[in-house]
């Protein structure tokens, strides 16, 4: 059955500079369309999701539009104008729709800020963290109802529970949208159809029907068979090579073909060997030499800001080869963690006993060690011109090529370069470093998968230990030993692994307390001890006081139903809060009553 066709590119060409992103590429988007875009950094994947938002123009080609489409635009760091509300920001973008009045666009306002999480329609832009101002990004541009959502790494400065929210949303839309991403999870959970952005493709695009590893399977057939063809078209070069050396005639018609002939098939080969030719960041982390087993233990860690408390009564062991991965909403207290162990914080409560010169590396996940005014040069050196790794003197031009940079960007301003061109500089700079204890927030924002791939070999092969926070799931998953999933009201829970989470996370939806943002909220480990006496008298009662809290939940349920407060944005918001509420009561009491069960098991 055919499909519409809601929007296509025909021959589009973009140059910066003298170099080319792309040249001729061809595009069509059919209604229903999941689509995935990937591709190295640097190859053009934010440049064209702009160009077909409309936002940028194309050096040449054409961009169609079905008539009337919709387009929605998330780009990758969202930026809103201070002293607005979220309200404020969803409502502003839904002034262009004339089909609704002033009172529909607060309400449909209120209704997509509480499904996506937002506790008040009044936060403010400015407080927002980068997590929720993606979100919030997002939000808007659902708000809209887009025929076509374009979405530029949409997870990026989300964590794992925003992530999840992502992808039920994107995964229950039944229209079309693309979405550039290097999250490997995230791609093969939403995306149905993938693109590469490549040189290393004849059209400058690959495009591949199926899920994100069906693309890789497909992928690695046609770079095979590509290389077979390199394979039999060098040994045909390297015979005609031959032939010319030994002084042909060049007289005859047929002799003149042939030369022509040898000539295209070398340029044929040459131009075959550069689109292929991988480039992969060099990606090595200097450890010490280091014998000592344990590096750093922090015994019952309590911090809290403001009265309120971030991390309470934490434990934590670091050996040489463990590496902890670290889960947990945002504002949960992962960074503040980090800093208790590189030292920038001291607990309110509790000890830290880091081993004697302990060596720690820290990545910040702001980026903020970097100076925007300095030289790429600088940057990576920050005097003279060679660096020594791993015992050997490396010029600046050679240094960089490890990172993927020409040596004609040298002398480009850190300012001028991309997120993912100034996250290898942080990773150059570490490795500079020996480290007995990596200590890395959020490092893959921004990397382009085959960059992911070696910090991935990389962290593996690190001798020392490493803490890692991430919302990359499948770095996490493959690199730590274990994990520790803060629940964002203090509490810590330890897991074997990112399945272990994942299951564990699925059973406390259905049954466990939920948090502000819809999110479950672990409550630390079960008690193993005897019930109280206020707890057995809590027990005896618990099921009187779930019933009475089920019955306000129903009476929540029909004041959100009732149609005298559908107009009425601030009431909606209201009701549906307390509807939250009054919901998470009863899941909360579910989740108790069990607690107190499993406990009065344990002592019989």
């Amino acid at each position: 059955m055919s499909r519409s066709v809601l929007l296509s590119s025909e021959n589009l060409t973009k140059q910066f500079g003298a170099r080319p992103l792309f040249q001729g590429l061809n595009f069509t988007l059919f209604e229903g369309d999941h689509v995935g875009l990937v591709g190295p950094n640097g190859a053009g994947k934010s440049t064209f999701l702009k160009i077909l938002a409309g936002l940028e123009e194309a050096d040449g080609g054409n961009r169609t539009l079905r008539r009337g489409l919709r387009v929605g635009y998330v780009p990758q760091d969202p930026v809103f104008a201070p002293g607005k509300s979220v309200e404020d920001v969803v409502v502003e973008a839904l002034a262009g729709d004339h089909t609704l009045d002033d009172h529909e666009r607060h309400a449909r306002a209120a209704v997509t800020l509480g499904n996506a999480g937002f506790a008040s329609v009044d936060q403010r832009t400015e407080v927002l963290s980068g997590g929720w101002r993606k979100r919030l990004a997002i939000v808007r541009e659902l708000a809209g109802e887009p025929d076509v959502l374009l979405l530029d790494e949409p997870t990026n400065h989300l964590d794992v529970e925003s992530i999840l929210w992502l992808e039920s949303v994107l995964k229950s839309e039944p229209k079309a949208f693309i979405a550039v991403s290097h999250d490997r999870y995230f791609l093969e959970n939403v995306a149905r159809r993938m693109l590469e952005l490549n040189p290393a493709w004849p059209a400058g695009i690959l495009t591949v029907e199926g899920r994100y590893s069906t693309f890789l399977e497909r992928r690695d057939e046609l770079l095979s068979n590509e290389k077979s063809y390199q394979e039999s078209l060098a040994n045909l070069v390297r015979r005609e090579i031959e032939w010319l050396r030994r002084g042909a005639k060049a007289r005859t018609t047929k002799s003149k073909a042939r030369i022509q002939t040898a000539e295209s098939k070398i340029a044929e080969l040459a131009e075959s060997r550069s689109r292929t030719a991988e480039r992969s960041a060099k990606i090595d982390f200097n450890a010490s030499e280091r014998k000592t087993k344990r590096l750093w233990a922090g015994r019952s860690l309590t911090k809290r800001f403001e009265g309120r408390t971030i991390i309470e009564d934490v434990d934590i062991l670091l050996t040489a080869g463990s590496r902890l991965g670290i889960l947990g909403p945002n504002g949960s207290g992962k960074t503040t963690l980090l800093r208790m162990i590189t030292g920038e914080l001291e607990p309110d409560s509790g000890t830290v006993e880091p081993a004697d010169q302990l060596r720690v590396v820290y990545f910040d996940q702001n980026r903020e060690t970097l100076d925007m005014s300095l030289s790429l040069r600088r940057a990576l050196v920050p005097a003279g011109d060679s660096v020594v790794f791993q015992d050997r003197s490396l010029h600046v031009a050679s240094w960089a090529r490890r990172f993927l940079f020409r040596p004609e960007q040298l002398d480009t301003p850190v300012s001028r370069l991309s997120g993912g061109e100034r996250a290898r500089i942080v990773l150059a700079r570490l490795m500079l470093q020996p480290a007995d204890l990596l200590v890395l927030d959020e490092p893959t924002n921004d990397l382009d998968i085959p960059t992911l791939d070696v910090l991935e070999e990389s962290l593996l092969e690190f001798p020392g230990a490493l803490v890692l926070v991430t919302h990359d799931r499948y770095l996490i998953d493959r690199v730590s030993t274990s994990i520790l999933a803060l629940n964002g009201e203090g509490g810590a829970e330890v897991f074997a692994d990112y399945q272990q989470w994942e299951e564990a996370r699925g059973a406390a939806s259905r049954s466990g307390p939920r948090g502000e943002t819809g999110t479950p909220v672990r409550e630390g480990k079960p008690r193993k001890r005897k019930l109280s006496y206020s707890e057995q008298r809590e027990l005896d009662s618990i099921e009187t006081t779930i019933h009475d809290a089920e019955q306000k939940r129903e009476e929540a349920r029909e004041r959100v139903n009732d149609p005298a407060v559908s107009a009425d944005a601030e009431a909606l918001q209201e009701r549906y809060r307390a509807l939250a509420e009054s919901e998470a009561e009863v899941d909360r009491l579910y989740a108790r009553w069990g607690e107190l069960e499993a406990t009065q098991r344990l002592r019989l």
